[in-house]
């Protein structure tokens, strides 16, 4: 993998090459919804389309004037997330936070897992919101919509910051997270889960490397995942496992043997979302899917066109995450008889908030217990 670090304030945009980009999971680089330009692919008549040129990452450090991000949706079980970067390289080719790249002027395919964004400032800004007087302390989710742990992390380490500046104030987090790098920091997750201040999930969309090599290309293995997971209950730091996206003839199958593999990795709460297919991810999915698995792209369209009441989606609170109608019923009940067999979901964890410490403010007089 090819990293290159810009420091700048923003990076030159130059399009990718056209077509598929080994190790990616979009297979093109359509143009963001709000650009008035659009990218068109054609023949110049000197062969240039069958030249294969490797995609390399870039990276431009942004410095936001704000870190924590506020949500009021009533179907997720948290009001308030970090995220240390914008993009992912993990590059899935399902994932739904691929069109706010389109925010940013750039596209939602390619620009997405290879044009990234670093907040190398999050530690301090955390710090400083935190030691506002009217702050309440509640989780503090990590890996909401991009990936805190994908592969800039090792060189970044934005997110072993953030965890350092919780655990110093006792301040609850959890994590999700397709990667096996969150094994890094046990030694601050450890501490913190003995207080009742950590939870980590990993997300588990299939036990077939080859599948989830071709999905998610460079997310961590499966059987990687599972290790993870056992490493980090042997640890004391409780966990879940997420079997997201489930995705109908293709992966759903494999339900109920990604909640055993999880459970007999010591995992003790489960959860499951719905492919959803915003915006532009629709066509980008869509495109992987006819060239992955292009037998089953049909059947697999409709089942998820029957979940969604005939249409690609459907961003209604309370079924955007599970769907409606037959195959998303016998879906849902599928996962919970597995959790019921497994004694998985017996009790929900909640963070402990009583320990907060607010940083002392400028001028403040240190207590002396």
């Amino acid at each position: 993998m090819t990293t290159l670090i810009d420091h700048r304030p923003s990076a030159p945009q130059v399009p990718p090459p056209p077509g598929h980009e080994r190790g990616r999971g979009a297979r093109s680089n359509a143009s963001g919804r709000y650009e008035r330009e659009a990218r068109l692919i054609f023949d110049d008549g000197w062969g240039t389309l069958e030249e294969e040129t490797r995609l390399s990452t870039s990276v431009t450090e942004e410095r936001p004037k704000t870190i924590i991000t506020r949500n009021s949706s009533p179907d997720i079980g948290f009001d308030r997330s970090i995220n240390p970067y914008r993009g992912c390289e993990h590059g899935c080719s399902y994932c739904y936070a691929r069109p706010s790249h389109a925010y940013m002027g750039l596209s939602p395919g390619l620009d997405f897992e290879s044009r990234l964004f670093a907040k190398p400032n999050a530690p301090e800004l955390l710090r400083r919101e935190l030691s506002d007087p009217k702050y309440t302390p509640r989780t503090i989710a990590l890996g909401t919509n991009t990936d805190p742990y994908q592969p800039i992390e090792r060189q970044y380490r934005i997110t072993r910051g953030i965890l350092e500046v919780l655990a110093e104030l006792d301040h609850p987090v959890g994590i999700v997270t397709k990667s096996a790098l969150v094994t890094r920091d046990i030694d601050i997750l450890g501490p913190m889960a003995e207080k009742g201040l950590a939870k980590v999930a990993l997300s588990v969309t299939t036990l077939d490397p080859s599948l989830s090599r071709a999905m998610e290309p460079r997310a961590s293995t499966p059987a990687r995942r599972l290790r993870a997971l056992e490493m980090l209950n042997n640890a004391g730091i409780p966990t879940a496992v997420m079997v997201a996206p489930v995705i109908p003839a293709l992966n759903d199958r494999e339900i109920e043997a990604i909640l055993k593999a999880a459970s007999a990795a010591g995992v003790g709460e489960a959860g499951y979302v719905l492919l959803r297919l915003p915006l532009e991810v629709r066509d980008i999915f869509r495109e992987w899917l006819m060239a992955e698995r292009p037998d089953a792209a049909g059947h697999v369209l409709s089942l998820i066109r029957s979940m969604r009441e005939g249409k690609d989606y459907d961003a209604t609170w309370g079924r955007r995450q599970t769907g409606t109608g037959p195959y998303a019923w016998t879906m849902g009940r599928r996962f919970e008889l597995a959790c019921k067999t497994l004694g998985l979901n017996r009790r929900r964890l909640s963070l402990n908030t009583d320990l907060f410490k607010r940083p002392p403010q400028k001028g403040e007089q240190l207590s002396l217990l």
